[in-house]
């Protein structure tokens, strides 16, 4: 056949098609009956965990055995790192990712232990076994959680240092300058074998929230404005560098609700509205609910483009997995499509390598958590807290109760009745017949916070009790009660039920929220709605957190900055034998039309 010019263009076009399946790339598809070269694709992962709340080993400081739950899951990093390695073994490791959504080096003991027993602040100080670890298995960036200040701006600022990835979070301003005070993104290239690398943005948010559950820590000094507005403003800025995928990591829950009520003009938990609100998102890690979310697709309401969350679960339970597919069109690299799904992590072993590296310091931890400290005439434990006045959650009362009577001692507030709250933290926090040690002291108080001390009145402290006791289900008299079934309404957290100590009341279960106090007394007389009190109430609580009415407008007549779980460990080595029956009673009750429930 003699040459011309459309046997040329042919012969070329199956010559270049020929090559591209040399080549290793699609090969062309036929569109009208005319040859196609299928455009080119590349595909990664971003692997994501959140709340690991200082959870190294598969390991339970506060019962010192292996963690293990009803759902038989485990805990740790060692565990996700032996997840990382398969997908970066699977996927190879120059086509993967590894990032964080936040509240990292609080939550166990061995977090502690290096927070205020050795802490990382001192001079020539341990490195955080958190940072060792996660720099180790290869972070690539991690969110600022709420609970990265439990400790305070220089315990951070230390963690920061220590850490070969950066700590972002793009609404943690400077209170003066109203700039980032932490680095707000960060921008990773993935070599691709196509020539141009992907430009993979990482975005961080924290919450807002700090600014009333850390209030002491970060006031005048860090603002927290909302994630929606910060996202708004950082993502067209990374898309204008050149971000070819943005992925914000944010420690925000999904379900646009706030557990501080109306104190900030933000939300709480913002992600799902992140997603909606700002264009140019192709994926979220979530963080903060402690729920597990595999995938989870939000429309974005201005461009219709679909935003794909997921929330791995805590601890280090879960491993997420972003599955980018990628397509090479007009000079740049476009998501054509992405999936997410969550990996357990109580499907393998722990990383041999972590857990040597860290082996010292767990057992340095594990040392100081079985140090004894007294003794207790008989067991007590949290199982059936959650609805009967049980002696081991009056214990925590009665700590708080004495600590705040001497610190007022002598002077304005004296002569007031002091009452206190105390919610069950644990359904599993147990105090043994026999020697106590610190992890069973420290197992009733979980979290770092702080006691303080509140005016309250009388007709303020019937609200308080009314809005706790949303916690109950409506059961009607005569209906049955299932313990399994009966808390936790509209998915209230145990932590976000008080019980009051000093005062004695009913919970009428039969009746709706809002109106189930029933005989609400005061030695004995009915409570003077005028009367004052003195309410010893932990700092999460007075400063907002779970939105009780009242407390966080209340005056502050003393505060303390040392935990209350430090405080109940001092007691009861004061004490030396914890009784009971000095202590125990029967305040408050479950009832139906005046019948106890149990």
């Amino acid at each position: 056949m003699p040459l011309n010019r459309r046997t040329f263009l042919g012969r070329s076009a199956a010559a270049g098609a020929g090559a591209a399946i040399a080549g290793g790339l699609a090969a062309p598809a036929e569109a009208h009956g005319r040859p196609e070269q299928r455009r080119k694709r590349y595909s990664f992962t971003v692997m994501g965990t959140t709340d690991l709340h200082g959870n190294v080993f598969n390991w339970d400081y506060f019962t010192d055995r292996e963690f293990d739950d009803k759902a038989h899951n485990d805990v740790g990093l060692a565990k996700i790192s032996t997840l990382v390695n398969q997908v970066r073994e699977e996927k190879g490791r120059r086509n993967t990712l590894l990032i964080d959504a936040g509240d990292t080096i609080q939550g166990t003991q061995l977090s502690y232990y290096y927070a205020k027993v050795d802490p990382i602040t001192a001079h020539r100080g341990p490195v955080h076994p958190m940072a060792r670890a996660m720099n180790a298995i290869g972070y690539d960036a991690a969110a600022l959680g709420n609970h990265e200040f439990n400790y305070g701006i220089p315990v951070l600022r230390r963690f920061q240092e220590q850490c070969d990835f950066p700590l972002l979070g793009a609404n943690a301003l400077d209170a003066r300058t109203l700039r980032p005070a932490f680095p707000p993104y960060s921008m990773l290239r993935l070599r691709t074998p196509h020539g141009r690398d992907v430009r993979v943005a990482v975005l961080g948010l924290t919450n807002p929230g700090i600014a009333i559950w850390d209030k002491a820590h970060v006031s005048g000094q860090m603002v927290f404005p909302g994630l929606e507005e910060q996202a708004a403003k950082w993502v067209p800025r990374l898309r204008s560098m050149g971000a070819d995928v943005v992925v914000v990591s944010a420690h925000s829950g999904s379900s646009g609700t706030s557990s501080y009520g109306d104190q900030l003009p933000y939300v709480e938990n913002a992600a799902a509205l992140v997603a909606e609100q700002v264009p140019g998102i192709d994926a979220i890690l979530v963080g903060h609910a402690h729920t597990e979310i595999a995938e989870y697709t939000v429309a974005n309401r201005q461009t219709g483009a679909p935003v794909v969350l997921s929330e791995p679960l805590k601890w280090g339970q879960r491993l997420t997995l972003f599955d980018f597919d990628l397509v090479w069109e007009r000079d740049r690299w476009t998501v054509a499509k992405v999936g997410a799904k969550v990996l357990n992590s109580n499907t393998v072993a722990e990383d041999p390598r972590i857990t040597r590296l860290l082996g010292d310091e767990h057992e340095k931890v594990v040392a100081y958590v079985n140090q004894v400290i007294g003794t207790s005439t008989a067991a007590m434990a949290t199982a059936e807290a959650p609805w009967r006045d049980e002696p081991i959650i009056d214990l925590i009362n009665q700590v708080q109760v004495e600590t705040v009577r001497e610190a007022l001692a002598g002077g304005q507030w004296a002569a007031l009745p002091v009452l206190s709250q105390a919610s069950c933290f644990s359904r599993s926090a147990a105090i043994p017949a026999g020697a106590v040690t610190i992890r069973d002291a420290a197992g009733l108080y979980p979290f770092e916070n702080t006691l303080e001390a509140r005016l309250m009145t009388g007709a303020q402290l019937k609200d308080y009790l009314e809005y706790s006791a949303r916690y109950y289900v409506q059961t009607p008299a005569g209906a049955p009660v299932d313990t399994a079934k009966l808390t936790n309404a509209d998915g209230i957290p145990d932590y976000n039920y008080d019980a009051v100590s000093g005062l004695t009341y009913e919970i009428d279960i039969a009746r709706p929220a809002g109106s189930r106090i029933v005989d609400l007394s005061f030695e004995g007389e009915p409570i003077d709605p005028e009367a004052r009190f003195v309410l010893a109430v932990n700092n999460y609580r007075a400063a907002g957190g779970g939105a009780f009415p009242h407390v966080a407008g209340a005056e502050q007549v003393w505060s303390n900055s040392d935990e209350i779980r430090n405080t109940i460990i001092q007691w009861v080595r004061a004490k030396g034998t914890v009784d009971p029956a000095a202590f125990a009673s029967v305040g408050w009750r479950l009832t139906r039309d005046g019948d106890p429930v149990f």
